[in-house]
Formats: structure tokens, sequence, C-alpha cells
């Protein structure tokens, strides 16, 4: 094997025209695909804008998006735009955090103790059927009218599907790697770190890209339910004073924030994925 001075002294290899061509096909097909999804969003906008000006559709009802434009300029000029945008994104990245680490942390713990592990499998195959959104008034009673509440609800959304889907991780492992490491003396925590997570990164990034809709999902409904700001307030707002023009805007702000954050966990993924290359270089 080569360590990695000398593998600085190896020649560059020049690229063959075969593997040129391909990675110029790779790129080429990245691109049509990035501009077909941006062609499509385009197009539905104007689609819409066209159908609200002919009337095919009711700009009342379904509002349009120079309505939803300006609706976003009142909002900034009047100063409450970015507040009620920070205050979702607030909660919303505080439960997706707590969903995941807590998450992550307990498949550990029914990993580590298989005992645990087949007492508490009923319970969250139940908990994982059961529609916490129904706990929403639960939690507001128990928690008391605020964030804490709409925090917990995202939490009670997000954590179940987070367990499962990295407990399933852990146990889907090859057993031969993990008898590979006890046999040269490894412990629980070695194969733990050195097996389990590496070859549950794709279980654990699944479970990331998923708690992102359930994380919005969560805090939407809890704002629904008690809150004096947020995207879901305005929402709300919106309906009982029929200004669909303002439920419109915050459902399309929600969608920008919602994409960001999952190109986010995207990002996270790639950066993941490059560095472990580079390592095994």
């Amino acid at each position: 094997m080569f360590d990695n001075k000398s593998k600085k002294n190896l020649p560059d290899i020049p690229s063959s025209p075969e593997h040129i061509r391909f990675l110029q096909e790779v790129q080429h097909r990245k691109m049509s695909i990035r501009f077909t999804q941006i062609l499509i969003l385009v197009a539905a906008f104007a689609s819409w804008e066209i159908f609200a000006q002919l009337k095919i559709v009711d700009p009342f009802i379904t509002s349009q998006p120079s309505r939803i434009l300006q609706t976003i300029r009142t909002l900034y000029e009047g100063g409450v735009l970015w507040h009620h945008i920070w205050v979702t994104c607030t909660e919303t990245i505080i439960g997706f955090l707590l969903g995941t680490v807590l998450g992550v942390i307990l498949a550990i713990a029914l990993w580590w103790s298989e005992f645990l592990s087949q007492v508490m499998e009923p319970y969250l195959v139940v908990l994982n059927s059961l529609p916490k959104i129904a706990l929403g008034p639960v939690f507001i009673v128990w928690i008391g009218a605020g964030p804490a509440a709409i925090i917990v609800m995202t939490l009670a959304i997000s954590l179940i599907v987070t367990i499962l889907e990295v407990l399933n991780g852990f146990l889907a492992t090859d057993k031969e790697k993990i008898k590979l490491v006890e046999i040269f003396g490894g412990n629980k925590f070695q194969v733990l770190s050195l097996v389990l997570i590496p070859a549950s990164f794709p279980n654990i990034i699944n479970a990331l890209k998923v708690n992102v809709g359930l994380s919005w999902v969560g805090v939407i409904v809890g704002e629904f339910l008690v809150s004096k700001a947020g995207l879901g307030y305005l929402i709300v707002y919106g309906g009982q004073v029929f200004k669909l023009d303002l439920v419109m805007t915050s459902v399309v702000i929600l969608g920008v924030a919602a994409a960001l954050m999952y190109q986010g966990v995207v990002f996270l993924e790639r950066m993941i994925l490059r560095k472990n290359q580079s390592r095994s270089s």
C-alpha cells in the first residue's frame, strides 16, 4: 500500500478520451435536470399568473404571483416579514436538531440492549402509527401556550421516525463485519463507531431528509393551535379575515424555506461523502 508521501510522487495519469466524454455526459445530464426543474417552476408560476389575469381562476381564492410579491413587499415595509420567518425557522431548526440527535441516541440505546429493544418494539410501532397532531392540545395544556409546546410537537412527530430508521440501519449491517471487529478484540463501542455508524450513514441521511418535512409539519400545526407570530400564524390569520393573498404568500415562503433546508441536508451528505472518499484515497 502507498502512504500519502508516495502518492504525491506518483505521476499524473492523463484521462482517456472516453473518460472525459463520460464526465461531460454526466455534467450535461445534471445541467439538463436542473434546467428542466427550473423550467417547470417558471412555467407553473407563469401559468398561474396568466390564468388569474384572464379570470380562468378566481384570484381572490387562488391569489396570483404578482399579488404574492406585493404582499411580501407590504410585510417587508411593515417590518414584520423577517420576524415571522425567523420565528418559524428557529422553531423548525430546534425541533429538527432535537428530533435527529435524540432519535440517533435512542436508536443506539436500543441496539446496545437487545432486551430494551424487544421491550420497546411494540410501543414504537404504536407511537409511530399514532397521529401525533392529535396530542397538540395536550402538549399545550402540559407545557403552556408558547414556542416550547410547538417545539415539543415537532419533536414528537420526527423522533419515532428517526429511531426506527436508524435502528433498521444498525440491524441491517453486515454481521460478518461486526464479527471481524469482535475477533480482533473490539468492544461494543468500537463496533458501533467503526462499523455500524459508517454503514448506517445512508439511513441517517434519509432520516434527516424525512425529518425536514416532518419538522415543518409539526411547527406549522403547532402555530395553527397556539402562536402569536410565525408563518403558521399568518396562514391562520389570513384565513380568518379572508386575506387569501397572505395565506398563499406564507405557503410560498414555507416552500422556499423547506427547499433551502432540504438542500442543506443534501450539501451535508455530499460534504461527508467527499470527506470519506478523500480519506479512502
